[in-house]
Formats: structure tokens, C-alpha cells, sequence
């Protein structure tokens, strides 16, 4: 090793620590030039030089030598900073009421393929896991892409620590089923490197939203999305999952939002559950539900559709009552700082937003005071995302960890 090596890798050693923060910051776009990864970091320009060439070696990032600057800074340009778009890629996985699907994504949340799945889900979890992982294989497979670990999102609160999915009530698997343990399993089998792990659908979506999306910045960030059945709920503490003690936190859809409401899965009446999401949305106008799409689908094209008839209309405006209903009382007691939202609601907003916002400021106290940003989420497939993200999480603590050393 030259005495120029010696010098640079001198330079990594002391800054090693480094090396897991620069990754975030440039996996969540806070870092684009090397110049803002040397202020982030709080290093010497060469220290952020040697780390960022360490993560370029690792095939995680590029350094374009075309100098740019950020937007309002003073000085020489620097350096720009690139997720490598050929680098590797977490295997990420969704099941949801109308079937699944699969996709490889890259740093920085880019979603790099994809294959969706559009089957009956099986009362047995191992079958439709099976069924999901296979065709995450075949993508893998196809793209000759290093894996760093998969992860999977599911409908239902995830326990911790044994991973069991506690309340799967849109899906017919048994309550408690083992999945992160049968998700491991077959990933293994299926010869896919890299950990595995399992989380709650709408936990993900919000992890990734607020990395990559509409998110960004919020310290206090409230995500609520109705997808293809049900509501769900997350909240992120200072770029960190709010889970609760044991994985349960934030189960938003059994808030009672009418109490002379429709029946719910789960034995009550009127929770946001089932007075929020696509089924009470196509129900309240009057449409018979068909087989061809999903829920989801199907309401978003009644609503391009045909927002302006009387009944189309009139659901509308009942499903953003409810809506707002229980986003004020998530207000009161939790103060967010801004509020995203998912799926249909996302819908909702759009069709509104004067309607939902003065809803929730009339009902809450806090949004009364002054109001809290309600916005739509950004990113398509989100859950797949941040299914991505659980995966990516021990390369961005520690690369070299995960990834090993690159020969000197």
C-alpha cells in the first residue's frame, strides 16, 4: 500500500463511525454534495472525502467528479454525491386483502422492479409467503443484483418481539400466525441473502414516506391510509418507528368514529375501520362492489369518474366526516406536527381539503390553536418501500458490517 493509501485509509479509520450516518444521508437525499456531508458529519472535508469513498467502493454511492452546488450555497461547487443505481437491492414484499406483490428496491427508496400477484389469498400463510417469495426470487434472479436482506409488509399489527401478525381480520389467517418466522424461512430456503424481517403495513408506508416522501422534516409525523381494506395507523418520533411496548401501537382503525355505525371485525360498531375505507365508501354511494379490481381501484375510479353525482358526492363528504372525526381526536392526544395520508384518503383530501381540514381543526384543540399540515402521501407502493427499509436498516447502521470490507 502506497503512502497515499496509507494516508486515506488512515483517514477512514478514524472516521468508520461515519460511514453508517454519511450512507443515511445520502440514502435520504439530506447529503447531496460532498460539501453537505462534510457539515452533517461534522468532519474534516478529507475525512468526508475518505468516508465517501469507502461507500463508493462498496458499490453503494458514485462521486461525480462534475462539481455541483446545493441550492442557496456559497463557494467552490462540490462534489455530487448518487445512490448508484446499479448497486445492490432489498428484496420487499406486500401482502394486502387482494393478493401481493413483489419488488427489488434500491437505495434512496427507488424501486428497481417489480412483479404483482393478483391471487385469492390462502387461509394458509405459508402459501401465499411462499407464492410472494418465489416470485421475489425470480426478480433477484433476472437482475443479477446483490441482495441485502428482505422484508415484508403485512395488513395487521405485527407483535413484538416474536413477530406473530396479531389481528390479520381482512385476511383469513389464523390470529397469531408465525409470519416473520415462515417469511425468514423460506427466504432462506430460498437461498436469498441477507435478514429478514416483518412490520405492519401502514407502519412501513409511513417509515418510508417520511425518509423519501411526503414525510420529510416532520418530527412528529401521523400517518392514517385506508388501502384495500381497513385504516391504519403510524406515527414517526425523530425518524424513528412509534411501536409501543410490544409492536401494537397506533391500531387507529378500532377508534370509534360512529357509535351507531356499521358492525366491525372487531366486535364493535362504527370504528374507523369500516366507516373509512374503500368498502363503506362504495357502499355509502350506492355501488355494488364487483369482482374485477380491487376496492381500492374502484373507488379511485368512481371518484375520477364521476365525483359530481349526487351520491357519488354525498359519500364523499360522509367518509371526510368520519375521516376528520377521528384525525382530530389522533390530534388532541398526540400533537403531531404534520398529518400524511394514504390510499383512498389520499382521495379524499384531494376531493376536499377544505372540508377535512375544517373538520379536524373544529374538533380538535390544537388544530383549533393554529392547525396541523394535512398533506398526501408521495410515494407510489410505499409499504413495499418501507418493507425495503427494514432490510436496508443494518447496511445504513453499519456498512461495512453488512457488506464487508472492499479490497484495498
Amino acid at each position: 500500500m502506497n503512502g497515499k493509501a496509507t494516508t486515506t485509509r488512515s483517514r477512514l479509520d478514524r472516521g468508520r463511525s461515519a460511514l453508517g450516518p454519511a450512507l443515511e444521508l445520502v440514502h435520504t437525499g439530506r447529503a447531496p454534495t460532498r460539501a453537505v456531508l462534510t457539515a452533517e458529519l461534522g468532519v474534516t472535508r478529507a475525512t468526508a472525502g475518505a468516508v465517501a469513498a469507502e461507500l463508493e467502493a462498496l458499490g453503494l454511492i458514485r462521486v461525480d467528479s462534475r462539481p455541483g452546488a446545493a441550492a442557496g450555497s456559497q463557494g467552490r461547487p462540490s462534489h455530487r454525491l448518487i445512490v448508484d443505481e446499479g448497486g445492490p437491492v432489498a428484496l420487499a414484499a406486500q401482502i394486502h386483502a387482494d393478493g401481493f406483490r413483489a419488488a427489488l428496491v434500491g437505495l434512496g427508496g427507488r424501486i428497481v422492479a417489480t412483479a404483482p400477484g393478483c391471487v385469492t389469498v390462502s387461509e394458509d400463510p405459508a402459501q401465499v409467503l411462499a407464492a410472494v417469495v418465489g416470485a421475489g426470487a425470480d426478480l433477484l434472479r433476472e437482475s443479477g443484483r446483490r441482495c441485502v436482506g428482505a422484508g415484508l409488509a403485512v395488513p395487521s399489527a405485527v407483535a413484538e418481539p416474536d413477530g406473530t401478525a396479531l389481528n390479520p381480520l381482512h385476511l383469513a389467517w389464523p390470529a397469531g400466525a408465525p409470519v416473520r418466522d415462515v417469511f425468514a424461512e423460506l427466504v432462506r430456503q430460498a437461498g436469498i441473502d441477507g435478514p429478514a424481517f416483518t412490520g405492519n403495513d401502514v407502519n412501513l408506508a409511513a417509515l418510508a414516506e417520511h425518509r423519501h416522501g411526503a414525510g420529510r422534516g416532520a418530527q412528529h409525523l401521523l400517518c392514517v391510509a385506508t388501502g384495500h381494506r381497513g385504516v391504519g395507523g403510524a406515527l414517526v418520533l425523530d425518524g424513528r418507528l412509534h411501536t409501543g411496548s410490544s409492536g401494537l401501537a397506533l391500531e387507529v382503525g378500532h377508534l370509534t368514529v360512529n357509535p351507531e355505525g356499521r358492525p366491525c371485525y372487531c366486535g364493535s360498531r362504527g370504528c374507523l375501520d369500516v366507516e373509512a375505507d374503500p368498502l363503506a365508501f362504495l357502499t355509502a354511494a350506492g355501488r355494488e362492489p364487483g369482482p374485477e379490481v380491487s376496492l381500492l381501484q374502484q373507488s379511485r375510479d368512481l371518484l375520477r369518474d364521476h365525483a359530481d353525482a349526487p351520491g357519488v358526492r354525498a359519500a364523499t363528504e360522509e367518509l371526510i366526516d368520519r375521516l376528520g372525526l377521528g384525525l382530530a381526536g389522533l390530534v388532541n392526544i398526540l400533537n403531531p406536527d404534520r398529518i400524511i395520508l394514504g390510499g383512498l384518503h389520499r382521495e379524499l383530501l384531494s376531493a376536499d381539503p377544505e372540508r377535512l381540514r375544517a373538520v379536524v381543526a373544529d374538533r380538535s384543540l390544537w388544530g383549533r390553536s393554529g392547525g396541523v399540515p394535512i398533506l398526501g402521501c408521495t410515494l407510489d407502493h410505499n409499504s413495499l418501500a418501507g418493507a425495503a427499509e427494514l432490510a436496508w436498516q443494518p447496511v445504513l447502521d453499519d456498512p461495512l458490517a453488512a457488506l464487508g470490507r472492499p479490497a484495498a
